[in-house]
């Protein structure tokens, strides 16, 4: 008996044994971990601070996101919600090398104001194939400023005329590609008394900044606009000319240039006002002020004749706000993996239509009122700043815009005159 009771207990013994040796086999073979417990980045601390706050659309599901990848890496993230003022301490917190791993900012701050202290992601983008995954408009601009690429589109935004389907549909007009093109657009609607144009005062130089730039481009504005001398260059008087000649033939909504939002209001509210020439959240600014879900599109600025030699027609104003990583930080391949599992995938899917906005991976999809903004800015190798260089004179900024929104008012007679009042700020 003592002898089956001790042939018994060996038996069990050996299975445990085997069992044990299989499981050993498995935890080491395993790619992430799971069967054992061990995970990517555990022990791993993390500190990000956001522009947003938790209780706005993008902070619920940038807040979402990090817990779901915390909980699949087992890293520890700290959410330090700084609002939009994260503009104003960073770069104090920065040459303080303040404690944190990840903040988010305009990518051009970040290229430009916060390059000393912002990592290199040039190595670690290439290793993930985030180029596959984001939009080359950013990724080369951000690199030319920096030298290298600094950080990683959370939240892309475009330029251009965006339009009410619907109403294109009624006239029977499909986006145009040249201002010639434009013009015929205008008359078709006008001719089925649809509106063509809105605009409200706030847009004013935006607008007139993007014809211009179609003719002698952002660089040539930026410097007219500090040193003066518009009358000089042929390219404003026809710039401003073409828009004369659209301002008269009544393309504008009634009472345009308005007191914003009014114009823009206009396209919901009354539904007959077609097209506006804005950035991308003119959508939701609409759709929210009216509570009407406009079918929106996008289509870039149109090509003008007689632009100055080696003006890009296919330039649109594009901006980002990005992710960037610390210089000094500890964790910057965790952090790198943290900010594009943000900005790709199922979450940046979830930012796009709870935020009505961009996605920042051209392979998902755009929420309906940013229709065209992916194939816009996927376009686009040439990003415009806001204003189009109409802003680099900071003293005389104000009184630009007064010019311009004398002009679409009707206020000069051609654009020599118009030329000639701009001077007159010098």
């Amino acid at each position: 008996m003592k002898k089956k009771v001790l042939s018994v207990l060996l038996a069990t013994a050996m299975v445990a044994t085997l069992a044990a040796g299989c499981g050993s086999k498995n935890e080491g073979g395993s790619d992430n971990g799971a069967d054992s417990g061990d995970k990517k980045y555990d022990g791993v601390e993390l500190t990000y601070w956001s522009m947003w706050q938790n209780t706005e659309p993008q902070g619920k599901v940038l807040q979402e996101a990090v817990d779901a990848w915390a909980e699949e890496t087992g890293a520890t993230v700290n959410i330090e919600w700084k609002g939009r003022d994260i503009k104003n301490i960073l770069g104090a917190a920065l040459e303080a090398e303040e404690e944190f791993d990840l903040y988010e900012d305009d990518y051009s701050r970040i290229s430009k104001n916060w390059i000393e202290w912002t990592a290199d992601l040039t190595d670690l983008a290439e290793a993930a194939g985030y180029a596959d995954n984001s939009y080359a408009v950013f990724n080369d601009q951000a690199t030319e400023w920096a030298g290298y690429l600094p950080c990683v589109t959370e939240q892309p935004q475009v330029g251009g005329i965006f339009y009410n389907q619907d109403l294109f549909d009624e006239a029977g007009v499909e986006a145009p590609t040249t201002w010639a093109e434009f013009l015929d657009v205008c008359k078709a609607l006008k001719d089925k008394g649809i509106q063509p144009m809105a605009l409200d005062s706030a847009y004013a130089s935006f607008f007139f900044g993007y014809h211009l730039s179609r003719y002698i481009g952002e660089d040539a504005t930026a410097d007219l606009a500090v040193n003066g001398g518009w009358s000089d260059n042929a390219g404003v008087a026809a710039a401003a000319d073409s828009l004369i000649e659209f301002i008269e033939a009544g393309y504008l909504a009634d009472g345009a240039p308005d007191e914003f939002p009014n114009s823009q209001n206009k396209m919901g509210l009354s539904q007959d006002v077609a097209m506006v020439v804005c950035a991308n959240y003119v959508t939701s600014e609409v759709n929210n002020n009216t509570g009407v879900e406009l079918n929106w599109n996008l289509f870039n600025y149109p090509s003008v004749d007689g632009a100055a030699e080696g003006v890009d027609q296919t330039a649109a104003y594009a901006g980002a706000n990005s992710i960037a990583i610390t210089k000094y930080s500890e964790n910057q391949e965790a952090a790198f993996d943290l900010a594009t599992y943000i900005t790709s995938g199922d979450f940046d899917q979830k930012m796009a239509d709870t935020a009505g906005q961009i996605p920042a991976d051209p392979a998902n999809t755009a929420p309906a009122s940013q229709n065209g903004t992916v194939e816009v800015l996927k376009a686009t190798t040439s990003p415009l700043a806001w204003n189009m260089g109409l802003n680099e004179n900071g003293d005389l900024r104000t009184s630009i815009d007064e010019i311009i929104i004398k002009l679409f008012e009707g206020s000069y007679a051609s654009g020599a005159d118009f030329a000639a009042a701009l001077d007159g700020l010098y």
